[in-house]
Order: C-alpha cells, then structure tokens, then sequence
C-alpha cells in the first residue's frame, strides 16, 4: 500500500451489495460504474444476488495517480467489507474447509462489454482445493475451476497488466488452450465437458509449470495476493488497448475510469443442474417484447461469451438454425425459468427500458450476477422506444432520447451482416466516411466502373484520392475506397450525400493505378477481386460478405412526427439538383440550406454547359467573356428553377460559384483541341492560359466572391438566372423563396460590391417581368477574419451560413485533405479530442461561432444564422448550434434524420438540466460573460411545440473540466409545417452528386 494514499484516508473507496442490503444504488454509476450500482440496485430489489463489494472508480483514479499503488485506507476498507460478504454467504475466504471464492469484474459508469478484464474462481490454491471438494463432493468442478483460474489470471493479472509482450508472440492464454487442446486431439475429445478429473488435475500442472517458464514467476498460491492481483489488473485494463480505442469511437472520457467489482462466485459449472446464461429483456435485434437469451449447462459465463460451444435457446423464440435442436432453459428447469422470467419483468418496469441480464444457476438455484440496459439495433431501439411509449412504461421525450442518432443511421443504409463480419478480420481500415455496406469487384477508374454497371456487375472504385471529374464513376461504383483524404474529403461529401458506402484515409493501402492493383499486407488485390466494405466502421475485407438490405420500418415516420415536436432548430439539406431536394424533402428537410451551382459542370448532361464555362474562363476579352456567360445563363437559370420548384416555398439558399477556376479547365488533349477550335486559339494558347490560372494554394486563391470581384459579369449572370427564375416560377403560381450566399468573403466592401450588382439585376428584372421578386442576401462565415468582424458584415448580410469545413481549415491550419498521415498521431497523443472536421471544435472554431453570432445579432436583431458544413449533421455538433441560438443546421439529405433526432434530443437535455435544482452561486457563475440572447425572428423553417427552456450550459461537463457557458435563449415562432416524411431507401435515390471540387494538386474543397 502507498504511505501517500494515507491523505485520502477520509474517501469511501468500498461499497457492500448482498440479501436486501446495500451502500450503493443504481444513481450512483459514476462512482460504482454501471456493473456496481445495478447489482446494489438488484440487492435493494431483494434478488437473489450473491453477496459481494465494488471498489470505486474514484479509487481506480487514485491508484493511477499513486503510480499503480492503492491508497492506504483500502486495505481496512476491503477486509471489512470481505468480512460482510464471508457472513452473507456463511463460508470464509481462505478457508482449508469451507472457502469462499470470488471473482473480480471491471464495471465503468457506461457499459464497455469485453474491454476490460475479469478473473473468476480467485481463492482456489493449494490449501482450499481439498476442502471444496470435500465440500461439493465433486473433484472435477473444483479442478475444472482451478484450470480455469489458472488461464484467466496468468493472462489478465501476470501478463497483460504487468505489460509483457510475448516473446513467441502468442499470449500465455493461447499457448494454455493449445496445450489444452493438444490433449483433447490426444484422447480423441470434442468438448472441454469431455475432460476427465485426471485430466484436469495434468493440466493444472502443466498450466503453473508452463506460467513459470514464460512469465518466470509462480503462480500464487495465497488467496490474498490473488485477490490484491485482480483488483489491481482490472484498474489496469482501463488504460489497456481495446479499452482505449472502445472509448475514443464511444468518446468516453479518460478520466472516468473503471470500479471493480468483488463478488461471490456462484457456479454454473457443478454439474446437469448447474447453468450459467445472458438474457435480454426484449429482442435486442428486432426490438420485440419477447423474452430473449441463451444459456449453457455445467459451464460458466465465460463460455457463453467465447463461442467456443453453441449455447442453448432460453425459449422457443430465441431458436434459430443453429440452436434448434438443443433443449430450451424453459423446458428442462421450468421453475427456474419461471423466477428468471419474473425478474426480467421486474427489471424492466423498475429501469423502464430493456435489459441485459446475466445469470448463473447453481444446484437449480438461480442466482442473478449483473443487469445493465442492453445494446440493442438501430431498427430495435426505434420499436422498443415505440412500443414501451404505447405501454405507457415511458413518456414522449423519454422515446426520442432512447434512440441515438448513430443507431437512426443505422436504420437508413444497406449494411454488411454482422454475423458474417464476425468471423473474418480486416485487411485494411479507414475512416468511415459513408455508412453501410457494399460488396463488390475491384476497379480503379471512373470509366471502368460505369462500364460495369451497364452490365449489371457491381463495383467498389478504389483511388488514390477522388476529384470531381470521377463522379460518374463514382455514381455508378456501389462503394468508394481511398487511401487518402479525411472525412470532409471530396469522396466523403460525395458519398454522405449519396447514402453511398464509402471509406477514405485507409493508409495502409498502396494504390498503382498505373498496374490496376492495390497491396495491403503484403497482399495484392488486381482489378476485378472481390472485396467488401463497412462503411459504418472504417472497415476493409476481403472477399464477399453476406450483406443485409435497409428495410423499411413502418415506425419511422411516427417516430420522427414525434421527434419535431420537441426541437426548436431547423434542419435544411445541402443539395445540387432537384433530384437531392426531394429526397431531402421526403427525408424532412425544411428547406436547403447550401445549393451548390456547379454540380452541372460534371456528370449527367454535363458537355454543354462545361463547355460554355470552359470559354468563360479561357475568354481574353471582357465581351468574349460576356457571351460564353451567356451561353451559360439558360443551364443555370433551369437548375435554379427546377429545384426552387420542388421546395414549394422553402427557402433556398443559392451559393454563388465558388471554386477557382482552373478546376474547370479540361486535362484531356481531345478537349483542350475543342476548346481551341471554339475560341479559334491554338491548343497551345489554350495551355498557356490554363497555366496562368493555376495557383499555389488555390484553396486560399482567387475563389468565391473573388471571382465576382474581378469578373463582376460572372456574379451578374448568377443573379439574374436566380432572379428570373423566381419571377418565372411567380408568373405561374408557384411559390418560391430564393436566399442567395456569397462565399469566401473577408471584409464588408466586398458584400456592398456585390449587392450594388444585384440591385441593379433586380431591377431590370423587375422591369422585364412587372413585379417584384422577394429575395435575400447573405454571406458564408468560412475565414477567422469575418467571424471577427460579424458586426460589420451584418450590415449587409441579411444571413449567416458558416462554412464550418474550410472555417475549421483555417483556423487551425489543417488541410483536411492532408491531416490523414497525422490526425491520428494528434489523438492518440490526446492533443486533440476528436477530428475538428468531424464534430466542432467548440473550444476553437466555436468561439468564433459564438462571437460571430453575437456580433452578427447585435448589429441586425434578426440576422438568421445556420450552418451549412458536414459537422451539421454530427450530433455533438447539432447540440453545439442549438446551444449557441443557431436557427438551422443543414447538412447532406441522408443525414437529415439524425439532424433532426439530434436537435430534439439537445432541447429536451437543456430543458432536463435546466429544471435540475442549482444554487444560486452556481447559476450566477454559469451566466456571467454569456452572448447575445437570440431575438425572436421569423424563420424559415418548422420549429418546436413545446415552450422553450430556460438556457442551460452549452455542454455536459466531464469531470475534472470548467463548467461550460450557458446557452444563448432562442424562441423563435413557429413556422409552415413541413412536409411530410417519407423514408428514402439509400440505393434507389436519384441523387446527383455533391460536386466537390478535387482537382489534383490540393485544389480548393469547400462545403
């Protein structure tokens, strides 16, 4: 023990459960972690839980901070509370005649299942083996159990937390089974029940002489040091890989850490009577109210979890192929069953949501070891939110906070079966870029893949990196893999728009285009291999794997009719054609919150008005210029038309062009000799003026409202097409409201340049169609310099959009192309805690928001402010907007639902923490330094029946952080319904595609 834990003598570090007693209850999760406040819970409840004690996470934390020493107090803390369990269960641990074992089990505040460690059957040594024999009058249960002893500590306790590497590179607990596995081979057994008590008694010899010459350590033989050993490694499996790893993809914090749990083992090993099993209170796969689970005879729970036999079904609606033949619990112990059956009932109307239960039946007595609410599907989690709602178990806003938006994800994409992925490994892995999964051949070109999908075979496009010019390609290909970019890339904007499966940044992929083939592993995959993609997961595999198709689940439109209740923020869609805009519409868009123009220059019809820009900007005369322009003007003017069409009076936010314009410039020699035959140039004019286009650092060049600055007629011909447009549409009784955003702007000069061409647009527009055309301007909030000056630029903006993708770009420095080869380094080194282009970065990028919102307000009361980057589609980023008094987030038409899903549940957590009692102190600190209040403004987009909660703090605190800042009041009005959900299947949509430009050499990529 360490003499410096003598300071925290004060601290309670040990909690009793047992027989109707209890320290702790089921509130108390972040200091007994899930494991340890549901079993006090379950002994409060009078279950029949063995008796045991949790030792905190607040103890956990010390020892780490006490260099992996325990604090002084828990020694008495822990023989006391050995001391209750030894009374509780009548039997003394240690004991020659009647010994006590116990198990040590991890338990954090939220469910980690499997990475953390356990070790069962501790206190079975050379002094209490003859006396629980004597005792059970079963030998074989008791070396059975010590076999199993030996493997499990020798593999968590002396291995793995001491951080030794095996030299053979297998670990101490794969070298035991296959010495293990040598003698079953030997005498001809198929099963571990099959081993004999000579047997087992050979192997636990084996096993400690083998432990001493690979770890060079005996194994111990006092109770004590066994038991001191798997407190100790269990605290250390907190910082081990898979624990690590599990807690960045869930963002569980660091600082959490784990309790562990000492309890009384009860044994499903001691023979026909004796079982161990998991249950679930509900299907956790369809969501069904029918009792779900498997069990095993003479086994403990480990085996169960291992695979390594099949378990029984609990019941006739557990049976599947596999199981059917084998007996249920419910037919071979009926009573136990019964009392197993009426617990699960208990458990479930005192949690109020489903439950994973794990048991162990000793001698036909049923004993209850852990519950906790179990993890379930996507499709489940929506029909138990549902049918526990219709139950009257839960209340609507309890229904909307039990389905996450990642499991609404889920329920949308085709994805690979999990069956299947879990008996294969994979040969790559990236970041998942877009959801589901895909199964096809290998090609490498655009060509290549459109080709194939005219003969009906599908394909998986692999690249080095993708651009705009192998969209086709792209649309065609089931999936898309790269080696690099992030996840704001141009393949993952692309695919996120789709609802196409899609991984970027998979490093470890070498591609040769050149040669048709990729290599990973030593492994080379050529053209035409079949491969299979998890875009969910970032995951890479080859061959073919089962997939299993989106279905439609009749819930979801009720569910969602549910979810717009409670939200204030409105969600819009990022589009390109009018294609996206009704399935954004179907998908419960409330307008578009970014339409991007230049999708038309690749893709589908693509040729003429590509060709017309082409002259554009290859043009050396202002009225050369002017009259590609107006070649262009009627293909602008129709994709306006028809996507304010089908938004019937939503708003439509038209982005000006904003990429630099040598994108656009044709590579091929073929076209470059049309182009120069067009001006009447030679092609090597045509290269020479492409050239003076070309730029360093394009991303920061001669771009977005730039363009319009040097070619003002470019900025007029996109107007007029709006303006016209409108007032067509007007003329024929069609409703329209048109919102057109200027890019990239740094100073307010620039916005007034550009109104002064609008002005004078509209009004010869008025003049041609007699009327007025009612639209709005405003500008991206994508560069530090105009966040800073919000102020200003309000003068001229009637809206906000910030371009939260090159906002973050610039702010840190990063190019989201680039940070792939090191993004990884920065969170793994915690440097960061998540990718800025992923979710927000409220510390940096969101102070910025936040001022600018502020300023913004402040100088026009009513200023509307959205975003319009990927991150609004993120739920941490969606809460982040909703905090900050944003009025909408738009995002990619797939990622609608969970947009919406994400605002409802940030309002109903604001008003939850709001109505929690606070002192005064805390409130008056909370508030203090706080920004604008948003004013009431009439929005273009639905908003929340209920009343709006007082403001709360932007985020949930973690422990050992500042208390973050309030968040800004926004009660806007209600606006129009919105139109009605209907669910879009990813793989039939007609979506174009998002058109991000990707020209080679880091050409600008922008949302």
């Amino acid at each position: 023990m360490s003499k410096k834990g003598m300071a925290k003598a004060a601290k309670k570090y040990v909690y009793f459960f047992g027989k109707g007693k209890c320290d702790g209850n089921a509130s108390m999760k972040e200091l007994l972690g899930g494991k340890g406040a549901n079993l006090a819970e379950m002994a409060k409840l009078k279950l029949p839980v063995p008796a045991g004690f949790t030792i905190t996470t607040e103890c956990c934390m010390d020892y780490f901070d006490l260099k992996m020493k325990f604090p002084a107090i828990l020694q008495s803390q822990l023989k006391e509370a050995l001391a209750k369990v030894e009374k509780e269960m009548g039997m003394k641990f240690g004991d020659a005649k009647n010994p006590l074992l116990v198990s040590c089990r991890s338990g954090a505040r939220k469910s980690m299942p499997g990475m953390m460690e356990t070790v069962l059957n501790i206190g079975l040594c050379s002094k209490t083996i003859p006396g629980l024999i004597a005792k059970t009058k079963n030998e074989r249960f008791v070396y059975d159990a010590y076999r199993r002893l030996i493997m499990m500590y020798s593999d968590v306790v002396m291995e793995k937390s001491e951080g030794i590497e095996p030299k053979s590179g297998k670990s101490i607990r794969v070298e035991l089974d296959e010495i293990m596995s040598e003698l079953k081979h030997k005498n001809g057994y198929k099963s571990d029940t099959d081993l004999k008590i000579e047997d087992l008694k050979y192997l636990c010899e084996e096993f400690k002489k083998h432990v001493k010459r690979v770890i060079g350590k005996e194994f111990p033989d006092d109770p004590m040091e066994q038991l001191w050993g798997g407190v100790g490694a269990v605290f250390k499996s907190w910082n081990g890989k898979k624990a690590i790893s599990y807690r960045r993809i869930e963002g569980i914090p660091d600082e959490w850490g784990t309790a562990t749990n000492v309890q009384s083992m009860v044994f499903g090993n001691m023979g026909e009577t004796s079982a161990t099993g998991v249950a679930f209170s509900r299907n956790p796969a369809t969501g069904e109210n029918k009792f779900y689970g498997e069990w095993l005879v003479n086994a403990q729970g480990e085996d169960v979890v291992a695979g390594t036999r099949t378990p029984n079904p609990l019941n006739d609606d557990t049976k599947n192929e596999q199981n059917k033949h084998l007996d249920s619990l419910h037919k071979i112990m009926p009573p136990v069953y019964k009392e197993l059956d009426a617990i699960r009932k208990k458990l479930e109307l005192h949690y109020k949501d489903m439950q994973d239960i794990e048991f162990t039946i000793q001698d036909g007595k049923l004993y209850m070891l852990q519950c906790r609410i179990g993890k379930r599907t996507g499709t489940a989690a929506l029909n138990m939110a549902l049918d526990m709602l219709r139950e009257r178990l839960i209340n609507e806003q309890e229904a909307v906070m039990r389905v996450s938006p990642a499991q609404l994800d889920e329920m949308l994409h085709p994805i690979i079966d999990p069956k299947a992925e879990e008996k294969v490994s994979p040969i790559a892995k990236g970041l998942p870029a877009g959801p589901g999964g895909a199964v096809g051949k290998v090609v490498f070109t655009s060509e290549d893949a459109v080709a194939a999908i005219k003969k009906g075979v599908h394909t998986i496009l692999v690249r080095e990196e993708t651009n705009p010019e192998d969209v086709e390609g792209m649309r065609a290909a089931e999936a898309i893999l790269t080696a690099r970019g992030g996840m704001t890339s141009h393949a993952a904007l692309v695919c996120r728009g789709w609802g196409k499966c899609c991984i970027v940044g998979a490093a470890d992929i070498k591609v040769n285009l050149k040669g048709k083939t990729f290599s990973v592993s030593g492994k080379t995959f050529k053209e035409g291999d079949m491969i299979s993609l998890n875009g969910t997961k970032g995951y890479v595999y080859e061959g073919t794997l089962a997939m299993i198709d989106a279905t439609e689940n009749p819930g979801f439109k009720k569910f969602m009719a549910i979810v717009d209740k409670y939200r204030r923020l409105g969600v819009r869609t990022n589009a390109d054609t009018a294609e996206d805009a009704l399935i954004a519409r179907n998908f419960g868009a409330e307008g578009i919150g970014l339409f991007r123009t230049e999708h038309m220059f690749y893709g589908v019809n693509s040729e003429k008005p590509l060709f017309a820009l082409r002259k554009m900007i290859l043009s050396s005369l202002p009225e050369e210029r002017v009259k590609a322009l107006a070649e262009l003007f009627p293909f602008v003017k129709k994709d306006i038309k028809e996507t304010l069409k089908v938004m019937k009076g939503l708003p439509v936010t038209i982005r000006l062009l904003d990429p630099p314009l040598h994108e656009f410039v044709p590579q091929a020699e073929d076209k470059q000799k049309e182009l120069a035959d067009a001006l009447g140039i030679s092609v090597d004019d045509v290269k020479n003026r492409a050239e003076s286009l070309h730029e360093s650092n394009p991303m920061m060049g001669h771009r977005g409202v730039r363009l319009g600055i040097t070619y003002p007629e470019i900025t007029e011909m996109q107007i007029r097409a709006v303006l016209e447009a409108s007032a067509e549409l007007k003329k024929e009784g069609v409703k329209c409201s048109p919102e057109i955003m200027i890019p990239v702007t740094c100073d307010v000069m620039e916005l007034k340049k550009q109104r002064a061409i609008a002005n004078k647009v509209a009004a010869e527009v008025k003049a041609k169609f007699k009327q007025n055309v009612d639209c709005k301007y405003g500008t991206m909030i994508e560069i530090p310099r105009a966040a800073l000056l919000a102020d200003k630029m309000a003068e001229e903006a009637e809206f906000f959009s910030f371009g939260t993708n090159d906002l973050t770009q610039l702010t840190f420095g990063f190019s989201r192309d680039d940070i792939g080869g090191f993004m990884n380094d920065y969170l793994d080194q915690k440097i960061l805690d998540c990718d800025p282009f992923q979710s927000i970065d409220q510390s940096g990028v969101g102070q910025l928001i936040e001022m600018a919102v502020k300023l913004g307000r402040k100088t026009r009361e009513n200023l509307k402010i959205g975003i319009c980057g990927e991150q609004g589609g993120e739920a941490k980023s969606v809460e982040f907007c909703h905090k900050t008094g944003l009025n909408y987030v738009s995002c990619s038409p797939f990622r609608i639902p969970i947009a919406r899903l994400a605002a409802a549940q940030a309002a109903i957590s604001e008003k939850k923490s709001a109505s929690a009692p606070k002192s005064a102190k805390a409130v008056k600190s909370k508030v203090k330094g706080k920004g604008e209040k948003v004013k009431k403004t009439k929005p273009a987009v639905k908003k929340a029946a209920p009343k709006k909660a007082a403001a709360k703090p932007a985020v949930k605190a973690a422990p050992k952080k500042a208390a973050a800042k309030p968040a800004v009041k926004a009660a806007p009005k209600k606006a129009a319904a919105k139109p009605a959900v209907k669910k879009a299947a990813p793989k039939k949509a007609v979506a174009k595609p998002a058109v991000k430009k990707a020209a080679p050499k880091k050409a600008a990529k922008k949302k």
